[in-house]
């Protein structure tokens, strides 16, 4: 896919070189935002390029734009479009979108019988999700694959999805399921879940507060007034 500003295709092993840049601006990105995203290696990074397994973005004079890979979970009944970053000075010019829109085809074509699923803290890629036909479903829908959840560990929240028993944290789960004998129920929640989206998104905030709140130790005036009220 091309645009005025972007080259968007499948990476392969011409664009090893890109890995490091890739993996260093994922952490940058997550440490950023306060929420963790799963640590990827350059050479993880690599190894999706060689598989064909990932898009990456360029402009026309070869400078790294953005990127987003595909993992297979559960012996390919679930995959998963990982890794969406775009690089800052890109940002806010609608590449993201046109980047999930590439790999969400590159996904059903490698893999067109599975259902394709996303993780995620951000309002904007929820949107996106939406307009591809995911809708928000909770973690028990996911894969059951102890690889994708050991993937989870090196996230800034890790403690806070084990203390909730792998059933919530701070991401929001989404579920696009190609073939389903409710397909009327599923176009449905889809269409439901874009009316409402805002307030979805403000909810997630909430939740987000809540649970970053139940980490933090409390302060000695807070301690003070719970011994008041006790």
């Amino acid at each position: 896919m091309t645009n005025q500003k972007f080259i968007i295709k499948a990476a392969g092993e011409q664009h090893h070189d890109y890995a490091e840049t890739i993996t260093a601006e994922m952490e940058r990105s997550a440490q950023a935002r306060g929420t963790g995203i799963a640590k990827r290696s350059p050479e993880y990074i690599k190894t999706k390029m060689t598989e064909g397994k990932a898009v990456i973005a360029l402009t026309p004079d070869g400078t790294w734009a953005g990127f987003c890979y595909i993992e297979a979970w559960g012996h390919g009944k679930f995959v998963a479009n990982s890794g969406l970053i775009v690089s800052p000075e890109f940002r806010k010019c609608g590449l993201a979108r046109e980047i999930k829109r590439e790999v969400f085809k590159l996904s059903r074509k490698k893999y067109p019988e599975s259902k394709i699923f996303g993780l995620t803290t951000g309002a904007a890629v929820m949107k996106i999700n939406s307009e591809l036909g995911y809708y928000p479903v909770s973690y028990n829908d996911l894969t059951t694959d102890e690889d994708f959840w050991r993937g989870c560990q090196s996230c800034v929240n890790y403690q806070i999805l084990m203390s909730k028993n792998r059933q919530n944290c701070l991401c929001t789960a989404m579920l696009y399921e190609p073939k389903t004998k409710k397909k009327s129920k599923q176009k449905k929640l889809v269409e439901d879940f874009r009316k409402n989206i805002q307030i979805f998104i403000r909810l997630v905030k909430i939740k987000k507060a809540m649970f970053l709140n139940l980490g933090k130790p409390k302060s000695s005036e807070e301690e003070k007034k719970e011994k008041v009220n006790s």
